[in-house]
C-alpha cells in the first residue's frame, strides 16, 4: 500500500444516521494524523492553530477563521502547527450536496463558527425535530454560501520535485534559482522546469510565490505581524507582499491577521 493509498477509519461520527455529526479533538504541535480517508464528506474546522493538510493534488493550509471541506474517500493528511484546536463535522452522503466534488478552503462566518461550536456539545444522537435539527439545516446553509478560498499549493509527484519543495517549505525565503535547486535536486533545470509545468500546471516562479503567500497566510493566522510575515517568506518590500497577497486572496494582509 502507497502512503497516500485507500487507509479507511471508521468513527462514530460517520456511522450515526443523522445528516451530520460533530468531533471535536485537540492536537499537540507537531502531531499528525497519517494518511487516510473517511466515508463520509468533512469539514475540518480549528477554533485554535494551523492546519496543515495534505491531499494527492494539493496541500492547504487551514488558519482559523477557515475551514477545509474534504469529500468523502479522499485520501488526505493533517498535521498541526502549533496546539490545534479540531472542531470538524462528518456530512452524510444527502447532507454532503451542500459542499464540492473536491477539496475547498472555505471562509467561516462568525455566525458558521458558533454553529459549528453549538453542533459539538448537541448529543451524537441529536433531536431531528429539535435543536440539533435546526443547527443542522443552518449549518447546511451557512456551508453552501461560504466564500471559497484559494488556500491550496499543487502538490507535487517527483521525488525530486518534492525534496525542493520540502526545503522551501523550511525556508521559504530562500531565493535560489532553479538552476541551483537543479544541483541540489539531481536534475536539470530544464527538467525541473518541465516537470513543474506537467505536475503544476505552473512555473517554479509562479508555484513558489503561491507557496511563499500560502505560508505567509499561516504566519499572520498565528499572530505574525503583515511586516514579519513578508520578511520570513521572501519579500523585501512591504507594499509588493500586500499587492500579491490581496491579488491571491482577496483581502489585506492585515485582515488577514
Amino acid at each position: 500500500m502507497s502512503r497516500i493509498g485507500h487507509n479507511p477509519r471508521t468513527i462514530a461520527q460517520e456511522q450515526v444516521d443523522r445528516p451530520l455529526a460533530a468531533f471535536a479533538r485537540d492536537y499537540v504541535e507537531g502531531e499528525t494524523t497519517g494518511w487516510h480517508d473517511h466515508a463520509r464528506a468533512q469539514l475540518l474546522y480549528a477554533t485554535q492553530g494551523v492546519m496543515r493538510v495534505a491531499t494527492p493534488a494539493t496541500h492547504f493550509v487551514v488558519p482559523p477563521g477557515r475551514a477545509l471541506w474534504v469529500p468523502a474517500e479522499m485520501p488526505h493528511e493533517v498535521r498541526s502547527a502549533g496546539q490545534v484546536a479540531m472542531r470538524a463535522l462528518f456530512f452524510r452522503a444527502d447532507a454532503a450536496k451542500v459542499g464540492e466534488a473536491g477539496p475547498a478552503v472555505l471562509g467561516v462566518s462568525g455566525l458558521l463558527r458558533e454553529l459549528i461550536l453549538a453542533a459539538c456539545a448537541e448529543p451524537l444522537e441529536w433531536d431531528e425535530a429539535g435543536r440539533g435539527g435546526h443547527l443542522a439545516a443552518l449549518i447546511a446553509e451557512e456551508v453552501a454560501r461560504a466564500p471559497r478560498l484559494p488556500f491550496g499549493v499543487p502538490a507535487l509527484r517527483d521525488a525530486r520535485l518534492r525534496r525542493l519543495a520540502e526545503a522551501l517549505m523550511a525556508s521559504p525565503a530562500s531565493d535560489l534559482t532553479l538552476d541551483d535547486w537543479a544541483v541540489r535536486c539531481g536534475a536539470s533545470a530544464r527538467t525541473l522546469a518541465r516537470l513543474f509545468q506537467a505536475e503544476t500546471g505552473m512555473g517554479f516562479a509562479r508555484w513558489r510565490q503561491a507557496l511563499r503567500l500560502t505560508e505567509a497566510a499561516a504566519l499572520l493566522a498565528q499572530g505574525a505581524t503583515p511586516a514579519r510575515a513578508a520578511a520570513t517568506v521572501g519579500y523585501a518590500s512591504a507594499p509588493a507582499f500586500g499587492a500579491a497577497f490581496r491579488a491571491a486572496f482577496g483581502v489585506t494582509p492585515g485582515e488577514a491577521r
